[in-house]
């Protein structure tokens, strides 16, 4: 009797599986409800991106699920790439918008960073980014040999995001003199110590970001755009300089590895072990919503660059910062945190 009941048993949950196998990504995503989440606080130029792809991106997806907007904030976005790994759905309906930092993260701060980002399912993202130095007028920093001359007070997260890591490491590799006053909760709350002049600037955040939040202060000259970190400057930023490169190649190595980051953009990723066909539903409707004719519209009004990048090329990227040369990596590991154990 036993024996006919486990023979049963086997027999039903095989027809499960076959029938979860057979499900289409219209079927499954018919009815369902696509969680967005955005590593960011409402207001900051990430959140902007993951409201503007969320409004759009539903009727791209086969079977039109209902797509919500849910902020996860914490360490840069860290938690929610913690969460996405280990314990977020993996059937299809969470989506997150994470850092461009957080695939190095592991190699950086592996104590902070409990994930593979090589086993991430990488969606896309909008545009590449350029980081840039950010300083008030009233400061004394109108180039790079100022920065490098001068202390400059900085504000900043924590370790793991590009406001922490990035004047580290040029105070460092670069020859920087800044000031990082971290715990700030997001780019938002900087800008406001910045206007009370509780600090001079802002170091490593985006510009479409500047743009998308902070676009009239540049334009009325309370802020300036002195530097721009990467190997190519922005076409909207031709007279911002860039760094100049290292000369020693692990140093090199190191900014190189570092400055890969911002090829990311605002990347958008789902769980490890998401069924390969709704991630490629995902990802071609994000493709897609990149072409949108009202997102176009939204982006152009909001200052939201459109070059997008595909989830394949995130993850070539993602191999490529997982390759980096040792040596580079525990370069930047003593510069981010001394006392880290190797």
């Amino acid at each position: 009797m036993l024996k006919k009941i486990l023979i049963i048993s086997a027999a039903c949950a095989l027809t499960a599986t076959q029938i979860v196998a057979a499900e289409t990504p219209e079927e499954f995503y018919r009815g369902k409800q696509l969680q967005v989440k955005v590593g960011f606080p409402p207001g900051s130029g990430y959140d902007l991106a993951g409201r503007l792809v969320a409004r759009h991106i539903g009727p791209h997806i086969p079977g039109n699920p209902t797509v919500i907007v849910q902020n996860v904030v914490g360490a840069g976005s860290l938690t929610l790439a913690n969460q996405m790994y280990r314990t977020a759905p993996r059937d299809g309906t969470a989506l997150a918008l994470v850092s461009n930092a957080v695939a190095a993260t592991p190699l950086l701060s592996p104590s902070t960073a409990q994930f593979d980002p090589r086993q991430f399912n990488w969606i896309g993202s909008n545009a590449p980014e350029i980081d840039v130095v950010i300083m008030a007028a009233e400061a004394p920093h109108q180039s790079i040999k100022d920065l490098q001359n001068k202390i400059a007070i900085v504000g900043a997260s924590g370790l793991g995001g590009a406001i922490f890591d990035l004047p580290q490491i040029s105070n460092a590799l670069l020859g920087t003199k800044f000031q990082i006053i971290a715990g700030y909760d997001g780019a938002a709350k900087i800008f406001l110590a910045i206007q009370r002049r509780e600090l001079q600037g802002l170091a490593g955040i985006g510009w479409s970001s500047v743009k998308a939040s902070q676009l009239n202060e540049v334009k009325s000259g309370r802020l300036r755009v002195v530097a721009q970190f990467g190997w190519k400057k922005h076409p909207e930023l031709p007279e911002v300089p860039l760094f100049d490169k290292p000369k020693n190649e692990i140093d090199f190595q190191a900014v190189k590895f570092m400055y890969a980051r911002m090829q990311y953009g605002r990347p958008f990723l789902m769980p490890p072990d998401t069924p390969i066909d709704r991630v490629q539903a995902i990802r071609e409707a994000f493709k897609a919503t990149m072409k949108d004719k009202e997102l176009l519209i939204q982006a152009e009004r909001f200052e939201f660059e459109i070059d997008p990048i595909s989830g394949e090329e995130l993850e070539e990227i993602t191999r490529e910062i997982m390759a980096t040369p040792p040596s580079a990596v525990a370069r930047l590991r003593e510069i981010l945190d001394p006392n880290m154990q190797k």
